[in-house]
């Protein structure tokens, strides 16, 4: 009898936790508006045609006092050959204690092959795929068709694979999905979780726009055009597409403890966070600061 109850057990709260996460752990697919911090609003928006999509979208003022950035230090010490080690968003977001964190850029290796077969675990060493700065240090040099977000005490830009001399914090992905206020022709990929980062033309407004993906009747994810497109019309001049699928997170500081925006899908689990290798963090002041 004890041989059947002990797997039925395990079913009951498996089967209890799914219904928590569908009905109660994920943002309700409604939409809203907010201001987080002083100089940074969130918008969150729940659309069903042409298919259900859950679009997260963190609008960033440059020129608000208190406005830093920070990124991942490598950790060469589990491994030399490798860069850093895996870590979740919302874990670097307590680290460094930042008030909005997302995930970076493509790394390697990598595999989620089940619930519990997939690399990196937390801790585990990775390589980044393109060019990583922290704090004005190189972990990652650049690498080829990986363009690079380049940030610096007066300019935050993305050019191409390297970063200008000063640069401070830089993260890479792949690919352009706005150069000079045009869509990038040809952009080719099918529906999908995404992360992505954007600039005005005047260089003072930066959008974040994260999408869920892969969850049936709830957000089913969309293809690089259709970023491109969303960002197009939000006023970006220059878009960079970051590392997605079951990276893409978007998390918050709220009252001192974490708070994640989207509904990241790491191994088909709905709310489980990745450890992925580097980050972009945000620092920014209380409102009415």
């Amino acid at each position: 009898m004890k041989n059947i109850l002990k797997p039925l057990l395990i079913i009951l709260l498996f089967g209890a936790y799914i219904t928590a996460v569908y009905w109660l752990i994920r943002p309700y697919p409604t939409n809203t508006q907010a201001t987080l911090f002083a100089g940074i609003s969130y918008t969150r928006r729940a659309i069903q045609n042409p298919r259900p999509t859950m679009i997260h979208i963190i609008e960033i003022d440059l020129t608000q006092e208190g406005i830093q950035f920070v990124g991942t230090t490598g950790d060469l010490s589990l491994n030399p050959e490798f860069e850093f080690a895996g870590q979740t968003t919302g874990s670097f977001l307590q680290e460094v204690d930042a008030q909005l964190a997302i995930n970076g850029g493509f790394f390697f290796p990598f595999h989620a092959k089940t619930v519990w077969n997939y690399y990196p675990k937390a801790g585990e060493p990775v390589n980044v795929n393109g060019l990583s700065i922290t704090d004005g240090t190189m972990y990652s040099p650049e690498r080829d068709r990986y363009l690079a977000l380049c940030i610096n005490r007066d300019n935050v830009s993305i050019t191409g694979i390297t970063c200008p001399t000063g640069t401070e914090h830089a993260i890479a992905g792949r690919p352009m999905l706005i150069r000079n206020g045009r869509i990038t022709p040809r952009l080719q990929d099918g529906l999908a979780p995404r992360t992505s980062v954007a600039l005005s033309e005047d260089g003072k407004t930066m959008w974040i726009v994260v999408v869920d993906g892969r969850q049936q009747g709830y957000s089913e994810g969309v293809t690089l055009a259709e970023l491109a497109q969303l960002l197009h019309d939000l006023g970006a001049h220059t878009a960079l597409n970051l590392d997605g699928g079951g990276s893409s997170t978007l998390v918050m500081q709220e009252n001192g403890r974490l708070k994640t925006l989207n509904a990241p899908f790491h191994t088909r689990i709905p709310m489980r966070q990745r450890p992925v290798a580097n980050h972009l963090g945000i620092y920014a002041l209380p409102i009415g600061n």
